[in-house]
């Protein structure tokens, strides 16, 4: 088989339950994934991320390691020269790496030639529209009810077919334009960064008109949060959503549910000028998220860093191989991580890795149903005198007008509750167990509560399962632990 073409389309905080072909909805918001899943790719129905924020999400697929192998574990944190990293083992190895979209991977100061070999500039400022990130007239008045809710709803289009060129949509038609013109003797490795579905929830009106009674998604209630991780009540707190009009909570969910329709579409661009320019059949494409999104969920935006419910965690993962390698196409069920895409790559490209890592290859389930993995694992949080990994140099750690302050003005204190302990997460096809430093460790039973409402550590009945799973953690941060270097060093 020849080296094909790669393409990693990663959308940013996309949860698996939005996938028309997982949670069978009547009106499907991933009309081109799931035409997809249908015809040449599998996807991997029980996908989950390593830690619910970008970065070391993005370091941990692109390593091969889990955030706590080499310290990559906050927002400032990212793939040192030493670190390996996916994108520079295939420049080294005779890719043309083309990078288009958002960083979170790669220090800002960093030499990037040594990872692409073209990076995709952002679009004249005076062309694109307005990023509400920057733009915030949408939040109303300091002490209003949307200040902190990041739903900023409807975005004005651009354009005459109702489209809004936004980043996005920039570096996805810069993207089509590369692979329209693409004449070049070695494969290419397409990383595409977009920043949907992240909020602030904000989409063209194309697209919310789209949200119906038949694929709207009801958000999960609040529970109890007696036993639950102090953090998320704190927020929900400082976001003033702790008596949320259930309307208001439709609505995030809804323009959530619009944006991921969205991405979709864009998904569809790619596959059908790869199809156009005769790659389809050489490609090797990816489709993935770095984790996922409140979005209305126990009255909750955005995301935590040290959390793990479902709707953080469990995320996208699609490949359709190229077409050297036989495939049933379909779902698949087996346990997988994020890590695993890049163990994957280096199969299909033959490439070495440069240092140990802990992903497993996915290419053994194209075929057939094949167990990958019996646990899942995620991470986040500090200890309490990791001053130095409570992310202080964000905007959000002292300005309260910022928009994430509710969460990230939470992770610079250190008392009791500790709201920004670290903990671990550990889960199999039915349970979930997690070990919190300073506060109550978490075990769910997802058969009878797959919404995660009911935090079971104190039930005696469960003793001997918890035991099972911490046993499982423990045995897990053996393996982990650490890498050593392929190479020795002479004595």
């Amino acid at each position: 088989m020849k080296r094909p073409h790669i393409i990693l389309f990663t959308a940013d905080e996309m949860r698996a339950d939005r996938l028309g072909h997982i949670v069978g909805t009547r009106s499907s918001l991933t009309p081109h994934l799931d035409q997809l899943v249908r015809t040449d790719a599998v996807s991997f129905t029980e996908n989950y991320c390593q830690n619910p924020v970008c970065t070391p999400s993005r370091c941990s697929f692109m390593s091969g390691w889990y955030p706590h192998v080499r310290g990559h574990r906050t927002m400032h944190h990212m793939l040192a020269p030493e670190d390996q990293c996916l994108l520079k083992l295939a420049k080294d190895n005779g890719y043309y790496v083309w990078w288009g979209g958002k960083n979170d991977l790669i220090p800002g100061d960093a030499d990037l030639s040594q990872y692409v070999s073209f990076r995709c500039q952002p679009g004249p400022k005076d062309q694109l529209a307005p990023n509400p990130h920057m733009d915030t007239k949408w939040r109303g008045p300091a002490d209003g009810p949307l200040f902190y809710s990041f739903l900023a709803g409807e975005a004005a289009p651009t354009r005459p077919d109702g489209d809004m060129l936004d980043f996005d949509l920039w570096n996805v038609e810069s993207a089509v334009r590369f692979l329209e013109t693409y004449d070049r003797e070695e494969p290419f490795l397409l990383y595409l960064s977009i920043t949907l579905p992240h909020p602030p929830y904000y989409v063209e009106k194309k697209w919310l008109d789209q949200i119906t009674a038949d694929n709207r998604h009801t958000p999960v209630p609040q529970p109890d949060w007696e036993l639950k991780p102090s953090i998320l009540q704190k927020i929900q707190e400082r976001r003033r959503m702790e008596n949320a009009d259930p309307a208001l909570l439709q609505q995030i969910s809804d323009t959530y549910d619009a944006m991921c329709m969205r991405v979709d579409h864009q998904v569809g661009m790619i596959l059908d000028t790869l199809q156009r320019t005769g790659l389809y059949d050489d490609t090797a494409f990816f489709f993935l998220s770095d984790h996922g999104d409140f979005a209305g969920d126990y009255g909750l935006v955005e995301k935590t860093q040290n959390t793990f419910e479902d709707c953080l965690t469990h995320t996208p993962l699609i490949l359709k191989p190229p077409v050297d390698l036989p495939v049933r196409p379909g779902v698949r069920s087996s346990i997988t991580e994020n890590i695993d895409i890049f163990a994957t790559v280096l199969d299909l490209t033959g490439i070495a890795p440069a240092l140990p890592h802990f992903g497993r290859s996915l290419l053994p389930a194209l075929q057939q149903e094949t167990l990958i993995r019996h646990f899942a694992h995620a991470e986040g949080g500090r200890l309490k005198n990791e001053l130095h990994c409570r992310e202080a140099e964000s905007p959000g750690a002292t300005e309260e007008t910022d928009l994430y302050w509710p969460r990230v003005g939470l992770q610079q204190l250190c008392d009791t509750p500790m709201y920004h302990t670290k903990a671990c997460m550990i889960r199999n096809d039915r349970y979930k167990y997690v070990r919190r430093f300073y506060e109550i460790d978490e075990f769910y039973d997802l058969k009878q509560d797959p919404q995660e409402l009911y935090n079971l550590i104190h039930d005696p009945r469960r003793k001997d399962m918890i035991s099972y799973m911490r046993d499982k953690m423990l045995s897990f941060y053996m393996e982990t632990s650490d890498i050593v270097p392929f190479e020795t060093d002479e004595r």
